[in-house]
């Protein structure tokens, strides 16, 4: 039997215990843990040390070890090793002194109190550490998450995080409080509505599932006249990211120097966020949407088909090869060319004279064949913009800017 039992206890206290593990206790010889958990035992005639300090009471413990005593129990929230004390106690002490028993996690509970599957939920612990890593999986569209919250980092803060992000996915969140006791509560919160007459226990976890494309409503009244919000658009569900993004697409919408009675071509067309943008400014013109992936064709129909546009055809192929049976157009958007870029400049050689083609590129690879194949060329003029942009998301109380993929966008005209 090892000296240190390490035992997860719930808000239902005393009565959440197995009788093996409340046998533990009543038979420890020195008992560790916060008030709320020592106040559990008020009358247990071990000595207490109280977890304030985590460094300190380590050190006394090692100490009561070094004497030859044993019957350590020390209690926490949950599970021990789940973003808990566990991880310190193993760095802190032989392992082979350790015997760990868990409780039910709070995430365990909240899913289960949603009635929601969790074997995929990504688990994010916000308390005492940025919301970079929530950030960062919210912008990748996970579809569930479960966040450990602080006092700093709490539900107020990240309703306002959510806010924010203009995120492509959207999400229900959710916030559950006090999980396992009488006062227990979980409830939904309208992100889009202020929190801030709202109040929260201090035991609470945030749940955060993302709505299903059905569940996405879209007014058309309301919607600008040109820059629709990326979240709006229905995106790959395993990619949500893989979009131009709104602020890029402007620039490039800007850079093709449109006018009415078209024909463009939008090459690697993804979502057709692009493409939906040209045929609401310019209903006259015609948008061929190329997308070499099927399910990106279909997502580019379905688009149109949300926004109410009839001029984006929707083109199911690979370029250069499927550019051959289009109408000679006037504007070329290239988003992506699957590593086939110097064939389809070739074809956009096509262009009447005056006509204007755009490339947005990501990487230097695809910036260096793109500046290689016009320098060996007579009929064009172009000139190259660096973009690199940031948008502004709430840290708690603060405010700092987070960077998007910076991106080279070519412009040329075709002499």
């Amino acid at each position: 039997m090892t000296p240190i039992h390490v035992i997860g206890i719930g808000l239902d206290g005393t009565e959440g215990l197995v009788d093996s593990l409340r046998q533990l206790v009543v038979k420890a010889k020195l008992l560790v843990g916060s008030d709320r958990h020592l106040n559990y035992f008020p009358h247990h005639p071990a000595p207490r040390l109280i977890l304030g300090d985590f460094i300190e009471a380590i050190a006394q413990i090692r100490r009561y070890l070094a004497d030859g005593k044993d019957g350590i129990v020390i209690l926490v929230s949950g599970d021990p090793l789940f973003f808990g004390l566990g991880r310190l106690l193993l760095a802190e002490l032989p392992p082979e002194h350790l015997t760990f028993h868990p409780h039910l996690s709070s995430i365990q509970l909240a899913f289960n109190r949603l009635k929601v599957p969790w074997q995929d939920a990504r688990a994010i612990s916000a308390h005492g550490r940025s919301l970079d890593e929530l950030i960062q999986a919210l912008q990748q569209g996970v579809e569930k998450i479960a966040v450990l919250t602080d006092n700093t980092n709490n539900p107020h803060a990240i309703a306002r995080l959510l806010v924010s992000l203009d995120l492509l996915a959207r999400y229900k969140l959710w916030v559950c409080e006090n999980l396992g006791s009488e006062d227990e509560v979980c409830r939904e919160i309208n992100c889009n509505v202020s929190t801030d007459n709202l109040s929260f226990a201090p035991l609470n976890i945030v749940v955060l599932l993302r709505q299903s494309e059905s569940e996405l409503q879209l007014n058309l009244a309301n919607l600008p006249q040109l820059g629709i919000p990326d979240r709006l658009f229905l995106s790959f569900s395993d990619r949500p990211g893989l979009m131009t993004k709104r602020e890029v697409r402007l620039l490039i919408l800007g850079e093709l120097a449109l006018q009415p009675e078209q024909i463009v071509w939008d090459i690697g067309a993804g979502t057709g966020s692009g493409s939906i943008e040209i045929a609401r400014l310019f209903p006259t013109s015609k948008i061929y949407a190329i997308e070499k992936t099927a399910a990106g064709s279909t997502l580019i129909a379905q688009n149109c088909q949300r926004f109410g546009v009839k001029n984006v055809m929707s083109i199911h192929g690979t370029a250069p090869e499927i550019l051959q049976d289009l109408p000679r157009c006037d504007r070329v958007f290239i988003g992506g060319s699957s590593g086939n870029l110097t064939s389809i400049l070739e074809t956009c050689s096509c262009l009447s004279s005056g006509g204007v083609l755009v490339i947005a590129l990501a990487t230097l690879e695809h910036l260096s064949t793109a500046l290689d194949w016009f320098k060996h060329q007579n009929s064009w003029e172009y000139q190259l913009l660096q973009v690199q942009l940031s948008r502004s998301v709430p840290i708690a109380q603060l405010t700092r800017f987070a960077p998007l993929n910076p991106v080279t966008i070519i412009t040329a005209k075709h002499l």
